[in-house]
């Protein structure tokens, strides 16, 4: 994958275009992405409208949008780290590795404390790591969707893939509650993390929130509300070719 970033062609038939604007939304829980994309096509009218970067409809938080020729340029942010704030459930496996799954409670014998749970992180969750993608996901094996997959019962070999977790950080914990700051790599799945952490304490976990706060310079901070999103907000809010690239490179 080119990083449109080298492709000056593209930037300039960006910046010709006087419909090709780039916007951050701050996407709500329960809906999918594609629904912020139906949103903006009809307020606009613009039929070219797409994102970088999916968000599961249990996430919310940060998704970059651009409108038309400027769709071209969305690959370039799949190069970037994400950050995240995740909330997971300890003593519960679920074989979607979140709470939309179906879900089992796990007896365990002892409660693993805070200082336990930063070692397991330190060892085993930090750095470059192996990390097996969730069979529920959009990943595709011989073009097929692993999701897809999963509701036929049946049972692919999926290969762990390279991640990087550059730093995993606790913000909260209360049993059976465990609330993290994740900076990450593309690629990553947090349910994944979360599931392979419970496996690592021998509690089970499984993601019950997850919400996207950064994507490489690119704050949620600045973004619109799903339900702020009108023609006023879109045009005060809008970001130009120039404006990203100044935050990627």
């Amino acid at each position: 994958m080119e990083n449109p970033c080298n492709n000056q062609k593209i930037i300039e038939k960006i910046e010709s275009d006087e419909n090709a604007n780039f916007y951050l939304i701050n996407k709500d829980i329960g809906f999918p992405s594609f629904s912020i994309i139906h949103k903006i096509r009809k307020i606009t009218g613009l039929k070219k409208v797409g994102f970088s970067g999916t968000l599961d409809p249990l996430a919310t938080g940060l998704m970059i949008i651009a409108t038309s020729s400027a769709t071209k340029f969305l690959d370039a942010f799949h190069f970037l780290g994400k950050t995240y704030i995740a909330s997971i459930e300890l003593g519960k496996t679920s074989d979607t590795y979140d709470k939309e799954g179906n879900v089992k409670t796990i007896k365990i014998d002892k409660k693993p404390s805070k200082k336990e749970i930063e070692n397991i992180i330190k060892n085993h969750f930090t750095g470059l790591v192996m990390q097996t993608p969730p069979i529920f996901s959009a990943k595709k094996i011989k073009g097929v969707r692993l999701y897809k997959m999963a509701r036929d019962n049946k049972t692919p070999k999926i290969e762990p893939v390279e991640i990087n977790i550059e730093k995993i950080k606790i913000l909260k914990y209360k049993y059976p509650i465990l609330k993290l700051e994740i900076d990450c790599s593309k690629g990553t799945y947090i349910r994944s993390i979360a599931n392979d952490l419970g496996e690592k304490l021998r509690t089970g976990a499984m993601l019950i929130a997850l919400e996207r706060t950064k994507i490489g310079k690119f704050d949620l901070k600045r973004s619109i509300d799903v339900k702020a999103i009108n023609l006023a907000t879109l045009e005060k809010k809008k970001l130009k070719i120039q404006d990203i690239i100044k935050k990627i490179k």
